[in-house]
């Protein structure tokens, strides 16, 4: 097997596996809507008697609301991924161009970054962040 035909094997096996994990995230956020509108209209139907349940109430809802809120960014990751592998631009890092590592897009297939450039982009938000404080 030449390396050209390694490397369609090689896209094939991502491309499946990025759209394997597409359909579970779609899957996983129709379920937590649902769960989330079950769990709302349960809860107002039983009129929360004190602070200390709403409190509880509350902080349900705000789970909820986050477990959707991470699921539709890697949602968007997965979908930008099968976008890039389309195009052609699959596994090149959007910040120096170069060819994003082979064991990180194996660890994560939505990598947009070479380890370098995301080490980083994750510095600089770090220290956006210190400065805001």
């Amino acid at each position: 097997m030449d390396d050209n035909q390694r490397s369609q094997q090689d896209l094939a096996r991502i491309r499946k596996a990025l759209e394997e994990r597409r359909d579970y995230l779609r899957d996983d956020i129709q379920r937590e809507l649902r769960k989330l509108d079950s769990e709302t209209y349960s809860l107002l139907a039983d009129r929360v008697a004190d602070a200390g349940e709403q409190s509880v109430t509350d902080l349900v809802v705000d789970l909820n609301l986050a477990e959707i809120d991470r699921d539709n960014r890697e949602l968007k990751e997965v979908e930008d991924a099968l976008s890039r592998l389309r195009a052609g631009g699959y596994g090149i890092c959007t910040d120096c161009g170069e060819p994003v590592e082979p064991a990180r897009l194996r660890e994560n297939p939505a990598a947009t970054r070479c380890l370098q450039c995301q080490e980083r982009h994750e510095n600089r938000g770090r220290q956006e962040r210190h400065r805001t404080l």
